[in-house]
């Protein structure tokens, strides 16, 4: 028989007189801290080092700021232990999505996020999710705008919305947020992150922001019309726009959510911003490249010229290529290195998953323990299985709680279900309605 690791609680070290409770330690915070739990060979090295146990500053701010009930450390926060200067031991609160109420971690390795702005489908799955992601077009257009998710007008502005959302999820749910305009004046958005700041406290809060790509404030209006450049475009100063306004944020102590990401080459550059999450996005350009790929087949196997002007044409209106961007064979050569990239015949990509994959692996080797992975823009039901089939491949195994998979609670919903449920309820509530006739 294996006997797991003998543990002691704070409250048995006091009780055994090993430790005194810091002066400065009221009872009620005391009371939250009590049941946590040292490993035993560990009690030993604080002989001669430590003589009291208590709780730091940022402790008491905490449990200030979200007014949980007496004995309770909050959701969403790791206990660590530090070291005082008055030779004590003082249990911090340490900001930790993968942490539910008084320091145990979340039961599942894998993280789930909303991604709604609708309080009353967040309030179906809140109990389950450790992120909530909303966006301007999730917010005004699927929920604000939208008479039949917005009833009765309740909910008047974005900022109504996040509050509700806040207070619907508690302390223990990240809620990323994003500015309406990004390439907004620099004050006016500082301002607009304030606000949500001020409505989720900084524990709370993540501020979203997207790669912006070729698009700056000159040509976005331009781009809105219809004539834009190519996503390629050679441009620093316009390309490194949400790089550096990521960057200037996280120096400014801000939590972000690094967004817009499709592709493996993005995610390095990414990362030197130090984001806080980074996003795969996998359905939809999974379906660019299963397009891509088949009128390539098509080409090759007739040699028609027709495949590829329809390549040309499908590129176009998927973004891939600019409004002026009209040459076919060229369009061919970016489609072969793309479809080539991306794996599509590979293991890594058969399934689209390969930008999830190399993120992971950028992941396991950065010098960011704090940054998960988002994976999102999920639609079909072939998406969710290949993903809840990568999540437990040998290779993330150590990637434990480090991935967030976010989509709507309606798609999420299609996945607690199977046919057999319906083969044993049928059974079982037959069963109960001939045993009640008797």
């Amino acid at each position: 028989m294996k006997i797991n690791r003998m543990s002691c609680t704070l409250e048995a070290l006091v009780a055994a007189g090993k430790l005194a409770v810091t002066p400065d330690t009221e009872q009620g915070m005391f009371a939250r801290i009590r049941g946590l739990a040292i490993p035993f060979e560990e009690v030993a090295g604080l002989a001669g080092s430590v003589e009291a146990v208590g709780v730091t500053e940022e402790f008491r701010k905490v449990i200030r700021l979200f007014r949980v009930e007496e004995g309770v450390i909050p959701a969403g926060f790791r206990p660590e232990l530090v070291y005082g200067n008055d030779r004590s031991m003082r249990v911090d609160l340490h900001r930790d999505i993968a942490f539910g109420e008084n320091g145990q971690r979340r039961p599942g390795n894998v993280l789930f996020s909303a991604n709604t702005a609708n309080p009353f489908t967040v309030a179906t799955m809140k109990n389950f999710i450790a992120n909530l992601t909303t966006n301007p077009q999730i917010i005004y257009e699927h929920f604000l705008n939208n008479p039949k998710a917005n009833k009765n007008h309740q909910f008047k502005d974005r900022f109504e919305v996040v509050r509700e959302l806040g207070n619907l999820v508690g302390p223990g749910v990240d809620i990323s947020v994003e500015v309406n305009d990004p390439f907004a004046e620099e004050s006016a958005l500082l301002e607009e992150i304030a606000r949500f700041e001020e409505i989720l406290t900084p524990y709370r809060l993540v501020v979203k922001v997207p790669h912006t790509g070729p698009l700056n404030r000159a040509n976005v209006g331009d781009f809105l019309a219809g004539d834009y450049p190519s996503v390629f475009s050679e441009d620093p100063q316009s390309a490194f726009y949400g790089h550096n306004f990521a960057y200037k944020l996280q120096e400014m102590g801000y939590r972000v959510n690094f967004t817009l990401m499709s592709d493996p080459h993005q995610m390095a550059l990414a990362l030197l911003a130090k984001p806080y999450f980074i996003n795969a996005f996998v359905e939809r350009r999974h379906g660019q490249t299963t397009e891509m790929a088949r009128l390539l087949e098509l080409l090759d196997q007739t040699g028609e010229a027709e495949y590829r002007e329809r390549l040309q044409e499908f590129m176009a209106q998927s973004d891939i290529l600019g409004s002026h961007e009209k040459d076919p064979a060229k369009a061919e050569k970016l489609a072969r290195e793309l479809v080539a990239y991306r794996g599509f015949y590979t293991r890594d990509g058969r399934d689209g998953l390969d930008n999830a994959r190399h993120a992971l692996r950028l992941l396991k080797t950065a010098n960011l323990p704090e940054t998960r992975l988002i994976i999102c823009n999920m639609k079909s039901a072939q998406m969710y299985y290949d993903i809840d089939k990568m999540l437990v491949e040998p290779e993330f195994a150590d990637m434990k709680q480090r991935v967030v998979v976010t989509c709507e609670p309606e798609y999420f919903a299609r996945f607690t279900g199977s046919p057999t449920i319906y083969n044993y309820q049928r059974s079982f509530l037959n069963a109960v309605a001939s045993g009640g006739q008797g």
